[in-house]
C-alpha cells in the first residue's frame, strides 16, 4: 500500500465554491476523533504493507489542536507499517498559522504542510468567503516557512475580478517567498454550492471558460520560466518537491481513506465512506465500516489508468497495455496529435500546453468500450 489519507470533516466557515464534505461545527470533534482513531485500528487488521505517506484534509484540519493530530499519528503508527522517512502532510488554513501550532506539528511528525492561501488579494478572498484575509495569507507562508522547508500553497485563478496583471501578482509573490510546490486551480461552479445559487440568482458572475484558459496558459509559462516543474495539470514543483502522497493517486496505488466521505483504493477496488458524521460516528462505534464498493472491471482500471495518466508529466505508457489496445489509443490519439494538442513519443502519449486545456475531454474520448476486452 502507498498512502493513508485522513478527513478532518470540519471547517470554520464555508467558502462558496467548495463541495467537500464538512460541517462548521466542531461539537463533535472529540467523538470524531475517536472514531477516525477507531477506523484506523479497524482497516489495519491483517495490514503488513508499509505505509510511504499520510495525508491529513479536509475540511481544515489545521482547526485540530496538536495533541490530537498526534493521537491521530499514534494510532497510525500503532495499527500500521509506517516507512522511514514518510511523507506527512497536513493542510492548513493561513489564519490557523501560529508559532505553537507549527512547532508541534513539526514534533509529532508532520514533515509537509499544504497551505490553503488561493489569493493574496482582500477582495478575491471576500469573494470566496474564505476565513482569512490577505495579510494572513502572506504572514502565514512566512511564519510556515521558518519551520517547514516542504510547503505547497494552493491558488484559483478565473474568478471574477481576477484580470492577468492581479494573477501574475498571486503567482510572483508565491515565487518571492521561494514557495517550492504550488497547486493551481480553475475556479469550477459546482452543482448545489453556494456559489452555483448565486450565480443562478445573479448575484455574482459566471466564471468565463476563455479567461480561465488564457490564465492556465500564462502560468505555465511563468512557472516553467522560473524552474518549476509542471508534473500533474494543477501542481508545479521544484525539483524534489513532488508530492508523494497525490502523485500515489496518479500512479494507481492503492491507498486506505479514513473518516466520513474518505475514499479508498486496493487496484482493483473502490470504496467510500458515508458521508455523514452523525452516521459516520455511529457505525465505526459499532465496530462496522460504514462504506460502500464499486469493484472495478480490467476495461474501467484501464480507462482510469488512461485518465489518471494522460494529467501527467510522463504520459500514457503504451507499454501497459497489450499491443492491440495500445495501437487502439494510438490510433484515437492521432487526431489530436495532428491538431497539436498530444505528443506522441516512442511508448507514450503526453499532452502539449494547449492539449491540456482539454485534458478530459481528449481522455474520455480514448476510453475503451466498457464491453471491450483490453
Amino acid at each position: 500500500m502507498s498512502g493513508i489519507y485522513i478527513h478532518i470533516p470540519f471547517c470554520r466557515q464555508a467558502c462558496n465554491y467548495c463541495n467537500f464534505h464538512f460541517a462548521t461545527s466542531l461539537l463533535k470533534k472529540g467523538a470524531m476523533l475517536t472514531a477516525i482513531n477507531k477506523e484506523i485500528e479497524l482497516t489495519a487488521a491483517g495490514n503488513t504493507w508499509p505505509v510511504n505517506t499520510i495525508y491529513f484534509g479536509g475540511g481544515t484540519p489545521s482547526l485540530l489542536e496538536v495533541k490530537e493530530v498526534s493521537t491521530v499519528l499514534r494510532a497510525i503508527r500503532s495499527a500500521y507499517q509506517v516507512a522511514g522517512g514518510a511523507e506527512i502532510t497536513l493542510e492548513a488554513n493561513p489564519d490557523d498559522l501560529t508559532e505553537e501550532k507549527l512547532r508541534g506539528w513539526k514534533e509529532a511528525g508532520i514533515n509537509r504542510l499544504s497551505i490553503g492561501v488561493q489569493s493574496f488579494f482582500e477582495e478575491d478572498l471576500q469573494w470566496m468567503n474564505r476565513a482569512h484575509n490577505a495579510v494572513q495569507a502572506k504572514e502565514g507562508l512566512q511564519l510556515a516557512l521558518q519551520y517547514f522547508d516542504n510547503i505547497t500553497m494552493d491558488l484559483i485563478y478565473g474568478t471574477p475580478g481576477l484580470t492577468n496583471d492581479k494573477w501574475q501578482q498571486n503567482v510572483e509573490t508565491a515565487l518571492s517567498l521561494k514557495i517550492p510546490h504550488l497547486s493551481c486551480y480553475a475556479l469550477t461552479v459546482e452543482p448545489r454550492t453556494p456559489l452555483d445559487k448565486l450565480i443562478r440568482q445573479h448575484k455574482k458572475d459566471d466564471v468565463n471558460p476563455d479567461i480561465q484558459s488564457e490564465q492556465f496558459l500564462l502560468l505555465m509559462g511563468w512557472l516553467r520560466a522560473a524552474g518549476y516543474e509542471h508534473y500533474e495539470i494543477s501542481n508545479f514543483a521544484r525539483p524534489g518537491f513532488r508530492s508523494r502522497h497525490n502523485s500515489s493517486y496518479w500512479q494507481g496505488k492503492s491507498y486506505v481513506g479514513i473518516g466520513p466521505s474518505a475514499h479508498s483504493f486496493n487496484g482493483a477496488e473502490r470504496r467510500w465512506n458515508i458521508a455523514n458524521n452523525q452516521q459516520y460516528i455511529e457505525s465505526i462505534e459499532k465496530g462496522i465500516l460504514p462504506m460502500e464498493k464499486e469493484l472495478l472491471t480490467a476495461v474501467q482500471r484501464q480507462n482510469e489508468s488512461i485518465m489518471i495518466s494522460l494529467r501527467t508529466i510522463e504520459g500514457i505508457s503504451l507499454n501497459s497495455f497489450s499491443e492491440e489496445a495500445a495501437q487502439q489509443l494510438l490510433k484515437a490519439a492521432r487526431k489530436y496529435i495532428n491538431q497539436g494538442l498530444v505528443i506522441y513519443e516512442p511508448g507514450c502519449l503526453r499532452l502539449t500546453d494547449e492539449g491540456k486545456l482539454y485534458a478530459d475531454g481528449i481522455a474520455a474520448d480514448l476510453f475503451f468500450d466498457v464491453q471491450a476486452t483490453v
